[in-house]
């Protein structure tokens, strides 16, 4: 499980909004281009930023976690897609698939697809780890006070929950007749357990919550922040790297066509781009000095 965990580097000092738009053009970036050069670049970009913000680890847990469904988009692609026109591996009748061939360009587009997938999975842990729920939530707050109050109480209870849910599995294994394994039915029981206390929980929370004055709580008042050189940087980081892609849409390099020959566009254009997409995401995060906003 990914969480928040608080440093300090440009990355957490910059205000939430900002480092999900900065990531969201990292993800624009995997999305829209194939080509070895552009995933390259977004990887080189995702474990630099990971790193320069101390969380490379849950970072790399996340993507090794997500393994198990890459390999399987990877694997299951040439097996399933019948586009291309060079074949390198005949595997003959196989009931249900029928007469399967094996195709380079199948072949490639089943890496490109898992490539992307675990690296939006890391561009995703990766700011996950970065930013604030708490401050992801008060953005919200303004155009929604209830639905950011929700939010808030569904983050605080979710962990007191699963901590119940281990303390009843843990007495369980207490008991001197339970079985090393637990079966089913007591499976069943514990989740009951534990759905039954969030319901009470949420009584108490919905009784103690009327009583504070929440029900009337009006639009929360909007509390003006200065922006920060940390908020600047990443804003025209995250600017830079969508005019880059924009460009690189637009010149259609560094491109792959796929299917029906697998064909690499790009060249000396499509590594300069590749390289300064590099350098513009990168160049807020070289901030050695202090983070206060």
């Amino acid at each position: 499980m990914i969480t928040y965990r608080q440093g300090a580097t440009p990355l957490h000092a910059a205000r939430a909004t900002v480092v999900i738009v900065w990531g969201a053009a990292l993800a624009g970036a995997t999305l829209a281009a194939g080509h070895p050069l552009a995933l390259g670049a977004v990887a080189v970009i995702v474990g630099v930023a990971a790193a320069r913000a101390g969380v490379l680890r849950p970072v790399l847990r996340a993507s090794l976690f997500a393994l198990p469904a890459v390999l399987f988009i990877a694997l299951a692609n040439p097996l399933l897609v019948r586009d291309g026109l060079t074949v390198i591996y005949r595997l003959g009748e196989l009931p249900p698939l029928g007469q399967v061939d094996i195709t380079l360009e199948a072949t490639v587009a089943g890496l490109v697809l898992a490539v992307r997938s675990m690296l939006i999975v890391a561009v995703f842990a990766l700011l996950a780890a970065v930013i604030d729920p708490d401050e992801v939530v008060r953005s919200l707050r303004r155009v929604s006070f209830r639905g950011a109050l929700t939010a808030v109480l569904a983050m605080r209870i979710a962990p007191v929950l699963a901590r119940d849910g281990r303390r009843m599995a843990l007495a369980r294994r207490s008991r001197a007749a339970a079985p090393p394994t637990p079966t089913t039915r007591e499976r069943v029981a514990v989740v009951r357990a534990v759905t039954t206390g969030a319901l009470d929980r949420a009584v108490d929370l919905a009784a103690t919550l009327e009583l504070r004055g929440f029900a009337t709580a009006g639009r929360v008042t909007r509390v003006r922040r200065p922006w920060s050189r940390h908020d600047v940087g990443v804003a025209a980081s995250a600017a830079g790297m969508l005019s880059l892609l924009a460009v690189a849409v637009a010149a259609g390099a560094p491109r792959v066509d796929l299917y029906p020959l697998l064909t690499l566009h790009g060249g000396a254009l499509g590594a300069v781009i590749a390289v300064a997409f590099v350098l513009v995401a990168l160049a807020p995060l070289a901030a050695r000095r202090g983070v206060q906003r």
